[in-house]
């Protein structure tokens, strides 16, 4: 490039300061200005409103030192567009040795380089900003993943304030009118039947005042854009807009003093909005107005509400199945009664992956006070269908076993009915009866096509597979009934093939395990054999699990043994015999495992039990524990709220069963995934029980 080529201009030392006094061509053709428009003028000219004064003076101090310098300025043409140049002045040595009085500065034009500087910049900081915007969603995704912690939404608006998108954010559902949600109140109904925040009386609106209630459309899915929500506006005061715009005025005040308007979005289910999102963008609190929201932000909070409406939705939907799941399933299994003269322990758990429903029964029937029925079945499939095939064919072997009681016609009437009422499932079941026969019991079963039930005397495993027949609804000629004697010590172990089925291993080699661990079992009593037979097999089921333990009690070895498993598990259903179930299940326990906390622990179990009867619901879990220090009860119910010890009921019975625990054992409470545990520890020294407790 020549130097005739390169813009430049010479500068001069004058009393006001420099100004030109020459330009070249070039110069003239770079930035439009011609000599006669600058000669005279300091560089100020060439100064816009966007050039950097620091710069400018940085070079005029390097001039008065005598110094060159260089700097990258962006200034402006004679018609006033800016550009970039790279400035150089260097000072022009005086004649021999005089002072230097003229400066040369060089323009080097790098608009075009500094621009495309500026773009990749501007698409590098986009991309951040996209990456950002994106990792939110994704932890907003990983936050949804745990809807039963009870700060989920409120973590998600933290999460958006942090990340810039927001300066403030609330969640407030329409759950029978708004309320502000820090989590999700899964009792709440899925979408479909949502209720409008309120109505507006009449004379509530002042004449001309026929303003729509604009939060109330989003909620109706009338409006499917954002709204601006003014605060200091007028709002009927049981409106959508006036109760928001009341509950949200405080945290605007905080956040930024003297806004008047939010941001409120819509939170959409699947066919109903869940609620709203309210925000203050971050800009606002510079300044900008709300329609100043960037596309970024404005998309990721799109995709939060869009996620968390689904959310919502899908996990009150998800409790309604649950609930009704664990109604029908409750309705389905049986209320195992004390059965004289024997131990029974029985044990249900449907396969978590289908929904608490399955196909699995049991039934322990007491025929007459001389006979005991014990039923197993398993019908095929793991949904509800599945689990009302299963109710049908319960109500129907029940019946007839209580008519015929010999097990191979009742199967036989079992299968003209099921063949009559086309239950679209096949089944397969084992009936038994015992029937009381001295100090011993007369057994009699019959098969159809299930698997056989193991007797077990002395360490020796036998298993009843004699009376086998097709599943049930294909019999079509008659049944045969098997008989066995059972003797005290002997113990009966019926169970579906969940337990032992395994995608590992062929069943025939489960069963065979089931054998080896039955024939090897320490413990005596019916409820320490099946925790036994649990703890080896029902760690991670692969299907539904149900297992019926029936043991003939021997007085001489239960008197004599101490070393039975350190632990014990009932299911009990949520109604008033439960209650003594318990109490029984405690003294039963105590005296396996050689514990003098008897009365005190069947106390403790009494109120715990009859708490979670009168305020839970759902089944109710009992756990027992010998920790060595004493015995450790645990009862689990399916309602979240923590118990709480009054001063009893004023003017009615009642009230101190909290008290009367903390006066016998230690205890305390924790969540539990559908509810809350309530544990105690039964102190071996007890402080006495008040005459008024």
């Amino acid at each position: 490039m020549r130097v005739a080529d390169v813009p430049c201009f010479l500068l001069e030392d004058g009393p006001s300061g420099q100004h030109i006094v020459w330009v070249n061509d070039a110069f003239t053709r770079s930035t439009g200005f011609t000599l006669e428009q600058v000669r005279w003028r300091t560089p100020h000219v060439l100064y816009g409103e966007w050039t950097d004064r620091e710069e400018i003076a940085r070079l005029a101090g390097l001039a008065d030192a005598g110094e060159p310098g260089t700097a990258t300025i962006c200034g402006r043409r004679a018609d006033g567009s800016p550009f970039w140049s790279r400035v150089s002045v260097t000072p022009v040595p005086g004649e021999d040795g005089a002072p230097r009085t003229h400066w040369i500065a060089v323009l080097v034009d790098v608009t075009e380089l500094v621009e495309r500087d500026a773009a990749q910049t501007a698409l590098v900081e986009r991309e951040r900003a996209e990456r950002t915007g994106l990792g939110i969603v994704a932890q907003i995704s990983d936050l949804l993943m745990d809807l039963d912690a009870p700060y989920t939404l409120r973590e998600i608006t933290r999460l958006l304030e942090r990340g810039g998108v927001v300066s403030w954010a609330g969640f407030y559902l329409n759950d029978g009118g708004l309320s502000a949600a820090e989590g999700i109140d899964v009792t709440a109904p899925p979408s479909g039947r949502g209720h409008r925040h309120g109505n507006v009386p009449p004379d509530d609106v002042p004449t001309g005042r026929d303003e729509p209630d604009q939060v109330q459309l989003l909620l109706d899915g009338a409006l499917d854009i954002p709204v601006q929500l003014d605060l200091t506006g007028w709002h009927a005061t049981t409106s959508a807009s006036g109760w928001l715009a009341e509950h949200v005025r405080p945290h605007v005040q905080e956040v930024a003093p003297g806004l008047t308007e939010v941001l409120v979005m819509a939170v959409p289910g699947r066919r109903r909005v869940m609620g709203v999102l309210v925000v203050i963008p971050s800009d606002v609190t510079r300044g900008a107005g709300l329609d100043a929201l960037e596309d970024l932000a404005r998309t990721v909070l799109q995709l939060t509400v869009r996620r968390v409406g689904l959310a919502v939705d899908n996990v009150r939907l998800y409790e309604r199945e649950h609930r009704l799941a664990e109604t029908l399933q409750r309705a389905m299994l049986p209320e195992q009664a004390e059965v004289v003269g024997l131990d029974v322990w029985s044990y249900y758990a449907p396969n978590v992956e289908h929904a608490q429903v399955g196909g699995d029964w049991y039934d322990v029937l007491q025929i007459s006070p001389e006979v005991v029925g014990v039923v197993i079945g398993d019908v095929v499939g793991h949904d509800v269908e599945a689990a009302a095939a299963m109710g049908q064919l319960r109500s129907v072997v029940r019946s007839y076993a209580y008519e015929v009681t010999t097990p191979g016609p009742v199967l036989e009437r079992v299968d003209q009915l099921v063949a009559g009422m086309r239950i679209p499932r096949s089944a397969a079941l084992v009936l038994t009866t015992l029937s009381r026969d001295g100090e011993g019991w007369h057994v009699e079963y019959s098969r159809a096509g299930h698997l056989p039930a193991l007797l077990v005397r002395h360490g020796v495993v036998t298993p009843l597979s004699d009376a086998s027949g097709p599943l049930i609804g294909f019999g079509g000629r008659p049944r045969s009934t098997a008989t066995a004697e059972l003797t005290p010590g002997d113990v009966l172990i019926f169970y579906t093939d969940g337990l032992i089925e395994r995608r590992d291993r062929a069943l025939r080699d489960g069963v065979d395990a089931l054998v080896d661990v039955a024939a090897g079992i320490t413990a005596i009593d019916a409820a320490g054999i099946g925790e036994e037979l649990l703890s080896r097999f029902a760690d991670s089921p692969e299907d539904d699990v149900a297992v019926v333990v029936v043991r003939i009690p021997d007085p001489e070895d239960d008197a004599a043994f101490s070393g039975s498993p350190r632990s014990r598990r009932w299911l009990l259903p949520s109604e008033p015999a439960s209650i003594g179930r318990a109490r029984h299940a405690v003294l039963r326990t105590c005296q396996a495992w050689s514990l003098s906390d008897g009365p005190s622990a069947e106390l403790v179990v009494s109120e715990l039990v009859a708490n979670a009867v009168l305020h839970g619901w759902g089944h109710i879990a009992l756990r027992l524990y010998d920790t060595g220090e004493g015995l450790r009860i645990e009862v689990e119910d399916s309602n979240p709220t923590p118990p709480v010890a009054t001063d009893g009921h004023p003017g009615r019975i009642g009230g101190y069963g909290m008290q009367i625990i903390d006066r016998l054992a230690d205890w305390g409470w924790r969540p539990a995934r559908d509810g809350k545990l309530v544990w105690a520890k039964v102190r071996s020294e007890v402080r006495p029980v008040s005459q008024e407790a």
